[in-house]
């Protein structure tokens, strides 16, 4: 897609170090924010397609997913985690990061299924839920201060399946949105064959950081793995009373 017809889309993407080998490079302009902000525009209609909270998908199908491309994990994510300071059994307040729907769902989920019932609050002593470019600096700069509970790490032990962080999603009025799809994996897949290209160009985290983070931590698939993973999440949503239930579909673009 050339730099004027990438123009004529308003594009929106998460603004974390986990959207690069997504969006490095996109030939035309990028508006960046937070995964929750993001939401709000894409919905509202101010973006024509955006890479944001997987759990958007889930809460308001209306939209078509961009298929094949995602940032998922099957495994430990590194960057989405519950800090905290006593055993996991003996936490009764939780801090919320409010810029991800996916994360505090998923945390909500995983905390359910092992039978943990701890009260939310905006701000708590000894344990808060961090994702992103944050979580990344507070594990840097805390260290063995304290446990980290990798929700990536805890999904794959519980269900044995990838999960799936973010989702490119189109508005369902935006013309062409097969070609818009097209030209999203092709910037993924240019920027995975050119991958220290992505990695030079980052100035906050070390390259040796960015490499194993896009290479250990990280998928940037949207198959068959990620597809299931997705799904269960949401039948876990409707079993814990977070999203009503429904049928489950995926509309792919």
């Amino acid at each position: 897609m050339t730099g004027d017809a990438a123009a004529a889309f308003r594009v929106g993407c998460v603004g974390y170090l986990n959207a690069q080998p997504l969006i490095h490079g996109w030939p035309g302009p990028v508006v960046f924010d937070h995964p929750s902000a993001l939401c709000a525009q894409l919905a509202a209609g101010e973006l024509d397609v955006a890479l944001v909270s997987a759990f958007e998908y889930l809460r308001d199908p209306v939209y078509a997913i961009v298929d094949d491309v995602a940032v998922a994990a099957d495994g430990a994510v590194h960057s989405v985690f519950l800090a905290h300071r006593v055993p996991l059994e003996e936490i009764e307040e939780i801090a919320l990061d409010p810029a991800s729907r996916t994360s505090v769902n998923l945390l909500r989920v995983l905390l359910a299924e092992n039978g943990l019932r701890p009260r939310f609050t905006d701000d708590a002593v000894d344990a808060r839920l961090l994702i992103g470019d944050q979580a990344i600096r507070f594990r840097a700069g805390h260290g063995e201060q304290f446990c980290y509970w990798d929700l990536g790490a805890e999904w794959k032990r519980l269900t044995d399946l990838s999960f799936v962080f973010a989702l490119w999603l189109i508005r369902p009025e935006v013309p062409n949105s097969a070609a818009i799809a097209h030209a999203l994996r092709a910037r993924r897949d240019a920027n995975l064959r050119a991958l220290d290209q992505v990695i030079a160009a980052q100035t906050e985290f070390s390259a040796e950081f960015c490499a194993f983070y896009f290479g250990e931590c990280l998928r940037f698939n949207f198959a068959e793995r990620e597809k299931a993973g997705l799904l269960h999440f949401r039948a876990l949503c409707e079993k814990h009373g977070i999203l009503p239930s429904g049928e489950a579909s995926l509309k792919l673009a």
